[in-house]
């Protein structure tokens, strides 16, 4: 039997309050209502007649919800053509959520549209004295998400990647997230020679959590593993039921179901995944490689 009470199993109806253009094709969609979500944990949205799809949440204040969305896919594409006002299925929440401790000092790494989820990972770890180090990355400045909300917060220092170089360091977040790592692990006075990496005396990273495509996933996994830092990072597969009764979400050799025992994931058990950052499989079980 699953563990998840059976009002988040059933689908509620929620009325989206305001729509947000992120970019051509990112939306954000603010539902007037909480469904208790915590960070890192997704929803099921439900548009009836069309299909069933899986969403990380945004935001959860208690008051309202929100979900940020790429526009690809018959089903995406059909949920991005709602307006204000109209009614949309929503169930869950499901899975794991990030954990840390207050007052901790973490490393949040974000590639493309996981810059939403990790918006909702810095305004609750900020809310409990936890100081922040934000890698957000893009493939250029026009796919950046997110960040005026993370400059807006507390405690966080926002250090900007594009492919391109079109805004802040060119190259990935995760090679400048190395940098910074580097200077931690020297226990290096300043920043001399590491440019793009902000600050004077660098504290030691407690954590690091990542969300983003599945490649960034691993590199954030090797250096985090290089560097003997714990990381919890967000793992993405065909998901349909939410509550571990399909079973089309689970990895090998493991056996865990990422609807229920992820979608977050320690690193400890990330790199005993032997699908990780290789392969997925699609609705048929069909593999498809990274």
């Amino acid at each position: 039997m699953s563990s998840i009470p059976l009002q988040s199993r059933l689908p509620k109806t929620y009325k989206i309050k305001a729509i947000k253009q992120e970019t051509e094709m990112v939306r954000t969609y603010t539902f007037d209502g909480s469904l208790g979500a915590r960070p890192g944990q997704f929803v099921m949205v439900w548009l009836p007649g069309i299909d069933e799809k899986p969403f990380s949440v945004a935001f959860d204040n208690g008051a309202e919800t929100k979900i940020t969305f790429f526009a690809v896919g018959p089903m995406s594409e059909e949920f991005a053509r709602c307006s204000v006002g109209d009614l949309v299925g929503l169930r869950g929440p499901f899975g794991t959520s990030y954990e840390w401790k207050a007052g901790q000092h973490i490393a949040l790494v974000a590639g493309g549209y996981g810059a939403a989820p990790m918006y909702f990972v810095a305004a609750e770890t900020v809310h409990h004295g936890c100081t922040l180090e934000v890698f957000v990355g893009a493939r250029s400045k026009e796919h950046l998400l997110y960040l005026k909300e993370l400059e807006s917060l507390p405690h966080v220092s926002l250090h900007v990647a594009t492919n391109d170089g079109s805004m802040g360091f060119k190259g990935f977040n995760v090679q400048h997230l190395g940098k910074m790592l580097e200077v931690c692990q020297r226990g290096s006075k300043g920043n001399k020679g590491l440019k793009g990496v902000k600050g004077g005396d660098l504290d030691p990273i407690d954590q690091v959590f990542a969300c983003g495509p599945e490649m960034m996933l691993k590199a954030v996994s090797e250096l985090t593993a290089k560097y003997k830092i714990p990381s919890q990072l967000s793992l993405e597969r065909y998901m349909k039921c939410g509550y571990g009764i399909c079973g089309n979400c689970v990895v090998d050799p493991l056996g865990i179901r990422l609807c229920t025992e992820g979608p977050v994931v320690k690193n400890d058990a990330c790199v005993k995944i032997e699908e990780f950052g290789k392969y997925h499989r699609d609705a048929l079980g069909k593999k498809h490689a990274f």
